[in-house]
């Protein structure tokens, strides 16, 4: 059986879905003072909205696709949260839903 490929489209019909309920863990990214990619350890949180940048955010504060270089996509799961990981040459980013839901 074959397994659909995962792609920045894929992710972001996943945010588009779940805009809402979305939270965000941005483990990494670039950094202009060193010139480079910086770890972070934020952690979940309960994504923002942002209008900045929306081609490369899709309107996520944290959340950075780049355009002319190659985003890859894998699917993210923990013993709470599900959705996908998304790393590139500007860093490294969950997004994900609590598997949770409120009633």
């Amino acid at each position: 059986m074959a397994t659909k490929k995962i792609t920045k489209m894929t992710v972001k019909s996943f945010i588009n879905k779940n805009r809402k309920d979305l939270y965000i863990n941005t483990k990494s990214r670039f950094d202009g003072m060193t010139d480079g990619i910086e770890s972070l350890n934020g952690g979940m949180a309960k994504a923002k909205e942002t209008q900045d940048h929306l081609e490369h955010t899709m309107g996520i504060e944290g959340a950075w696709f780049t355009t002319s270089s190659k985003n890859y996509v894998y699917e993210y799961e923990s013993p709470i949260m599900v959705g996908y990981e998304v790393s590139n040459c500007c860093g490294r980013f969950v997004v994900a839903i609590s598997k949770f839901k409120k009633a």
